[in-house]
């Protein structure tokens, strides 16, 4: 899970190895909040920071249009988006990257616990094309 290539791999990796714990506890099945609840246990065990629910103001062209609540934002530096469906689709990973643009972060983590393994997905804000 770690690759030095990546940035933050070290925290992302420890993000996924929570995850992964909690998803082995608990399967699959259970609505999103469990998951969140049991994964805020989890990073809090593993002396990850972390605020939950993190609200975040939303703007176009500099004029305010509502707010997002990100479900994790881990050591001021990772934004993590869980699911708990069947199967992660584009739709989930397009909103992925859209929190990272709007929230002004380079990297996020998508995690899935609704299949019946854990899915996760590393999200890295997109290079500006020239």
């Amino acid at each position: 899970m770690i690759n030095e290539l990546y940035k933050h791999s070290d925290l992302t990796g420890r993000i996924i190895g929570c995850a992964m714990e909690v998803h082995r506890y608990l399967g699959n099945g259970f609505q999103e909040v469990v998951y969140q609840r049991a994964l805020s246990i989890e990073l809090e065990m593993n002396g990850i920071k972390f605020e939950r629910e993190m609200e975040m103001p939303l703007s176009y062209k500099g004029f305010s249009i509502g707010k997002r609540r990100v479900d994790f934002f881990v050591e001021k530096t990772i934004m993590l988006e869980i699911k708990a469906v069947k199967e992660l689709e584009d739709v989930h990973l397009a909103q992925a990257i859209n929190y990272l643009e709007a929230y002004k972060t380079e990297i996020g983590l998508l995690i899935n616990f609704g299949n019946t393994s854990l899915q996760f997905k590393r999200v890295m804000k997109p290079k500006p094309k020239r």
